[in-house]
């Protein structure tokens, strides 16, 4: 089945303008309100404080100007000074100095254990998608795109988004209320106020879509630059890196990566602030400007010595409030650009399934592919074509063919990582679709050619084979004995809980073929499983081990199906049904005896092992 993600932003995204793309804004705001009411309205009050509290500052200052004024001049007439008022209007703006404080402080320490929470819960919202979506999803380059986008940018976008709403409420209120002073000296000194700042945020708005744009075109060198730390950073790239001098090549790679990247930045940066500079002028203007008006009018003596200060004061922050809104909502329309990468990935289409059955209706069936063929997402040739396969309970059988033909294929849709796109597999005489994936999972125990080296125990690298039994000892034992790691595993440190990789601190490394005991011991922890699929077990170890165990494999399988890869005849031979592989297709079947004496591909392949061992 194909998956295609789609090429670029949702349409109403970036490109219906500028109301359309603030759809994110409640999404984002919603998300905060269910990650911690109580901040969350711990936030809203002390917003509302801060925004009203400069203009109580700025009007009690005036107050403060002309009560110093007054009582100057009734000491000069009478020589008696009253201080009493300017006293009581001084411990009035101290207190409001301190509230202010207090609100700020107490909206950065929400915004700080917000920001905690709220990152931690949107990354864990991602990884519980990426739990629901296919193998074929992961494998889709496109989809990778995605979901670096969603990871690099949108786990921080949510806080940010409501951090800006919060400081566009604040300078709202504090806009608000120096308005209300503003307008008894001129309603015109409002508009002046309002209009001077539009020119910089049109233009700041539009570098804030061109910058989303450029971080959307540029996800796949983003990509390969992190892929280019892992292969020069990471314990399991280091050995071929130095041993084929790859480092200086990489290295100028990542150098190029950034070069082209940077150049992009470079352009947007020197337009952007450009811009920002030649109209953040007209603000400036705007703001001397009213300076002019205010000072004649004080001198005209309309206004008191007082009242031109506080105008002046509140023409400034005024500026900067109409400053902080236009810039807030211009980065709440970035945030939302960003946003949109993370609810396009939450929003990745997942294939429903009602499926709830546990068990087929004919137990002695066992597996059948039935005209089977599969394509790889973006892949021009099929991996597998017209597969028609019954292996019955008890039987085991062997897959051979050259790397590429399909064998891993097989397996993968037999464990319904991947779904047919023509044909059927049963098991026990029903199709696995309608099979509760759970239930199916026990039913199988598997270990792939590539199988993952964890960074975990020795015990708990065995438990993850079946996590119902996880950190079971008794389980992890028993498994090891089937798999043939026990002896390996008595030898390390701390047995069982030796820590493995060099990851963390006194790891153990293990060999190759160490590492394949440990993994074949995690495909024996599904004691029920009654298919047992092993893919190259034991590629690296050598044939006398390799034999040792594949006896053993073969005495703990003769109840269950037992499926084998290998390109080791020697082993391939003990399979009571060998199937020979190629372009995708079955082209040779049966025990080895009747393949040799068939003379054909087959025996060729098994002829020339054998002249290698002469």
């Amino acid at each position: 089945m194909a998956y295609h993600t789609p090429p670029g932003p949702p349409p109403d995204a970036t490109t219906r303008g500028f109301l359309g793309v603030f759809r994110y804004s409640r999404r984002a705001m919603d998300l905060v309100w269910t990650t911690n009411r109580l901040l969350t309205v711990a936030l809203a009050i002390l917003t509302l404080l801060a925004g009203v509290l400069p203009a109580a500052m700025a009007w009690v200052g005036a107050l403060i100007i002309d009560a110093v004024i007054a009582a100057s001049k009734a000491a000069q007439d009478s020589g008696v000074t009253s201080m009493t008022r300017v006293f009581t209007l001084v411990a009035i703006e101290a207190v409001i100095v301190a509230a202010l404080t207090g609100a700020q402080r107490g909206i950065s320490l929400c915004q700080a254990l917000l920001r905690a929470q709220l990152g931690q819960r949107v990354n864990v919202m991602i990884l519980e998608k990426a739990l629901t979506l296919e193998l074929a999803q992961f494998e889709d380059a496109e989809f990778y795109d995605k979901l670096t986008r969603a990871r690099r940018e949108a786990s921080s976008r949510p806080l940010s988004l409501v951090k800006r709403t919060f400081g566009l409420v604040q300078n709202l209120v504090s806009l608000l209320s120096y308005g209300v002073l503003l307008v008894q000296f001129s309603p015109w000194a409002v508009a002046v106020l309002l209009i001077a700042g539009l020119p910089a945020f049109f233009a700041e708005t539009r570098f804030s879509g061109e910058a989303f744009r450029l971080f959307r075109w540029r996800s796949p060198e983003t990509r390969m630059q992190l892929y280019l730390e892992t292969v020069l950073a990471r314990e399991d790239n280091v050995k071929e890196v130095k041993l084929f001098g790859l480092g200086p090549l990489l290295l100028g790679r990542y150098r190029d990566i950034f070069h082209r990247l940077y150049k992009a930045d470079r352009a947007l940066a020197i337009r952007r602030d450009g811009w920002g500079f030649v109209l953040g002028l007209i603000g400036t203007v705007a703001l001397y400007g009213a300076y002019a008006w205010i000072a004649v009018a004080a001198v005209a003596s309309r206004i008191t010595l007082g009242q031109m200060t506080m105008y002046l004061m509140l023409f400034r922050q005024g500026q900067s409030a109409v400053s902080a809104i236009l810039s807030a909502i211009g980065g709440m329309y970035e945030d939302n650009l960003y946003l949109s990468t993370l609810y396009e990935f939450l929003e990745t289409p997942v294939i429903s399934t009602d499926a709830s059955k546990e068990r087929g209706p004919r137990p002695d069936d066992g597996i059948r592919f039935e005209g089977v063929s599969f394509t790889y997402p973006g892949a021009s040739q099929s991996a597998l074509m017209d597969i028609d396969l019954h292996i019955q309970p008890g039987e085991s059988l062997a897959l051979v063919g050259e790397n590429g033909s399909g064998k891993t294929t097989l397996i993968k849709l037999l464990t319904r990582l991947y779904r047919p796109d023509q044909g059927r597999i049963l098991l026990d005489g029903m199709d696995l679709n309608d099979w509760q994936e759970s239930a199916l999972r026990q039913r199988i125990g598997v270990i792939f050619q590539d199988f993952s080296r964890y960074q975990f125990l020795v015990g708990e690298n065995i438990g993850v084979g079946d996590v119902r039994y996880f950190e079971d000892e008794e389980r992890w034992r028993e498994a090891a004995g089937k798999g043939m790691a026990d002896a390996i595993i008595e030898g390390l440190p701390a047995g069982y809980n030796t820590q493995l990789g060099k990851w963390f601190k006194d790891g153990q490394e293990l060999s190759g073929g160490e590492w394949q005991k440990i993994a074949l011991s995690r495909a024996f922890m599904r004691a029920d499983a009654d298919i047992l699929v092993l893919d190259e077990p034991t590629a690296s170890m050598d044939a006398a081990a390799e034999a040792k165990i594949f006896e053993h494999f073969r005495k703990l399988t003769q109840k269950r199906i037992a499926i084998l890869i290998s390109h080791r005849f020697s082993t391939v031979r003990m399979a009571s049904q060998i199937v020979v592989i190629e372009n995708g297709r079955i082209i040779e079947r049966g025990s080895h005896e009747e393949l040799v004496k068939l003379d054909g591909h087959y025996a060729r392949l098994f002829s020339l092992q054998a002249a290698g061992y002469k």
